[in-house]
């Protein structure tokens, strides 16, 4: 089902979280494949863009094949935070601008910035409409439910949000206090969506199409946004997206299929991140394809001890090798 951020189209309901260190070029890429509506990139400082990091400029490159996509920008200063606003709305091809309110970590919440401004619904509107009234693409918002269980002002936050000017709001069912432990509070996510006007995306264990589905229904929101559940298993959004559609449930991949989407990960990686970096930054990911497949732990081990592409790639076609004997024996 189609629906709009501003005057962006989104194909469909299943959006991938940005999150910090995977949703990379290469990532967001294979998510686009696996038929994800909405792709955010992981958070930009704002800071980083100002003082012309490489590092920063090079986390911002957008593929022609990724739109509709977002870029997600933190910082705790109104000013820096609309100068980095500017860059990504004359200097990128991102259709949208993200603000990040959500993110629980330390060194990003004592700079004034992520979860901090949970506490207070009228920084919320003044950060929001300096950024909307400076820039041109749609803005939207990704916030908690609050900082703790005695500071939840989801509601009067995202209101703030709109009220600033926001085309959409996204929110995880967590607080700040919880960063990624217990349960994400649909009940929140709930009155939240009952309030907005704007699109509202709800974020939080949402980790099989089925979970997809009750939280559209249960919540009312525009769209799910997926996150940790689709690392290592972007097949999970096309199942998703798929079962949404028709009610229908996609066979899993096979474990060929599993592999063969790992090294097309890993080569792109390699192909943004350089023959050092992009082999290592893989290990993590590596981690997620294996996850679930029989006798992985020994390619896990030895693919975290790897160092270039092709001893990665040699390393899964091994695993396939003896994958496809052992189950040659059965039969």
């Amino acid at each position: 089902m189609e629906w709009k951020i501003g005057d962006v189209t989104i194909p469909n309901q299943v959006v991938v979280a940005p999150m910090a260190g995977v949703t990379n070029t290469a990532f967001r890429m294979i998510c686009k494949e696996f038929n994800a509506g909405l792709v955010v990139c992981e958070m930009i400082s704002d800071r980083g863009i100002m003082y012309n990091n490489q590092k920063t400029l090079d986390m911002i490159n957008v593929d022609a094949k990724e739109h509709p996509m977002s870029i997600q920008i933190f910082g705790g200063s109104k000013e820096t935070l609309v100068q980095g606003a500017k860059f990504i709305d004359q200097k990128t091809d991102a259709d949208i601008i993200d603000i990040n309110m959500g993110c629980p970590v330390n060194k990003v919440v004592k700079t004034d910035a992520g979860s901090k401004w949970l506490l207070d619904p009228n920084k919320v509107y003044e950060m929001v409409s300096a950024v909307t009234s400076a820039v041109n693409k749609p803005v939207t918002v990704k916030m908690r439910t609050g900082w703790d269980e005695d500071h939840i002002y989801a509601v009067e936050n995202a209101l703030m949000a709109e009220k600033a000017g926001a085309s959409a709001v996204a929110m995880h069912g967590r607080t700040r206090k919880q960063m990624y432990q217990g349960s994400a509070d649909w009940d929140v996510l709930k009155a939240v969506a009952d309030k907005l006007t704007i699109p509202f995306m709800g974020n939080g264990d949402v980790t099989t199409p089925q979970k997809a589905k009750e939280m559209l229904d249960y919540v009312g929101c525009d769209a799910v946004m997926i996150g940790r559940a689709a690392e290592g298993n972007p097949f999970m959004l096309k199942q998703t997206a798929h079962y949404l559609e028709t009610g229908e449930m996609l066979p899993d991949p096979s474990v060929e299929e599993t592999i063969k989407t790992a090294k097309e990960h890993l080569h792109r990686l390699v192909g943004i991140k350089g023959d050092f970096i992009g082999p290592r930054e893989f290990r993590g990911q590596a981690a997620y394809y294996l996850k679930g497949l029989r006798r992985s732990a020994r390619t896990k081990a030895a693919l975290n001890e790897a160092d270039t592409e092709q001893e990665m790639i040699d390393i899964f076609d091994n695993f396939l090798e003896k994958t496809a004997k052992r189950n040659a024996t059965r039969v």
